[in-house]
């Protein structure tokens, strides 16, 4: 199946999908069934069948997938071997560590730079990337062909950002805004909700 026809959903289970079969121990030659990861995932069998079918097929009667080729064909999907570039805007605490944190690159994507509408923000991380003047968001995005967008500011300013990532060319937005954001049908986002996570965590206590 064409990526482009992938529902959004399913995309954004790969990554979960390629890291429990990445943290496994399989041969060359080691076959694995959808019902098999949906068990170590804790999902459903069916919706773990209809995404890794949207990506490799149906797999084998009664045998499931070889493991590497399954491997193989999530990393295509995730364009792994593109080194896809990113960028996020709001360069506070949460946005630096972001920018900070090189496990991005083992499956692919490297954030590139910061921006921020505060000019006294120091112009590099602890790791050499550039934190840069929001005023230049659009033109750098335009010439490195930047497609992926982070958001990393307040709710207040949320909308108003996905906006100009979205008139910068941005195609997908990993959203930390605790907002809902109005985009065009193109356009692929990913709400993060740390509150969630975190409420979730305590049930889980209780």
């Amino acid at each position: 199946m064409s990526e482009s026809l992938i529902p959004r959903a399913t995309l954004g289970r790969l990554p979960m999908y390629l890291e429990y079969l990445q943290g496994l121990t399989l041969s060359d030659n080691s076959t694995i069934s959808a019902a098999a990861i949906a068990r170590g995932l804790e999902l459903g069998e069916v919706m773990v069948r209809k995404d890794l079918a949207a990506v490799s097929g149906s797999g084998r009667p009664k045998v499931g997938y070889v493991a590497q080729e399954l491997i193989c064909a999530l990393q295509a999907c995730l364009e792994q071997r593109s080194n896809t570039k990113a960028v996020l805007i709001g360069a506070g605490k949460l946005g630096r560590a972001l920018l900070e944190f090189s496990g991005f690159e083992e499956y692919g994507i490297q954030i590139v730079a910061a921006f921020d509408c505060n000019d006294q923000v120091l112009r590099y991380s602890r790791t050499s990337k550039e934190i840069l003047p929001l005023r230049e968001f659009d033109r750098y995005c335009r010439e490195q062909q930047i497609r992926i967008g982070i958001i990393t500011v307040g709710a207040g300013s949320a909308q108003q950002v996905a906006d100009l990532m979205v008139a910068a060319g941005i195609r997908a937005i990993w959203n930390f805004a605790p907002c809902d954001l109005q985009l065009p049908y193109h356009v692929i986002l990913k709400q993060e909700n740390l509150a969630l996570s975190l409420a979730y965590l305590c049930n889980q206590l209780k």
